[in-house]
């Protein structure tokens, strides 16, 4: 099954489920483990990811766990529209939270977000592993790769 133009469309994480959502959760919560959870939680929500599109071009090489991502361009509404996976599940959590800021903007405007900050206003960076920041770092790098790449054209 590969992904349909209302996979991407429909994917609740940056449209149903704001940033704001996050960050109240996150302010809301009260320690580390709730935080987890919350993240865990939050990983459920990605929509499923097509079999046949877990593939070389796919993977974002520099995540500890399997991570795969597809984009796709509406070139009505000039927004670039996301789907990542992982075989782990705090990582689907923390995609989650790249989806919710980055997901349905434009190129420009994806590339204009910092993403840094919002990292460091959940205090994302102390709490999990090198490896897991690593992580995350390459799979906003992969996207904003995308993100120029489709600006540019």
């Amino acid at each position: 099954m590969t992904a349909s133009e209302q996979d991407f469309l429909n994917n609740p994480l940056g449209k149903d489920t704001t940033l704001e959502d996050v960050v109240d959760g996150f302010e809301f919560l009260d320690d580390w483990e709730e935080r987890y959870a919350f993240i865990i939680d939050l990983g459920k929500q990605l929509p499923p990811f097509p079999d046949d599109e877990r593939t070389e071009e796919n993977y974002v090489h520099g995540c500890q766990s399997q991570v795969w991502l597809i984009h796709h361009y509406d070139e009505e509404s000039g927004k670039l529209y996301l789907l990542i996976d992982s075989d782990a599940i705090i990582v689907r959590g923390l995609a989650a939270i790249i989806l919710v800021a980055l997901n349905g903007k434009t190129p420009r405007d994806l590339l204009a977000t910092d993403i840094d900050e919002l990292f460091e206003e959940l205090d994302l960076f102390r709490h999990i592993s090198p490896t897991r920041g690593n992580g995350l770092r390459a799979m906003v790098s992969k996207i904003r790769d995308i993100a120029a790449e489709t600006a540019a054209a």
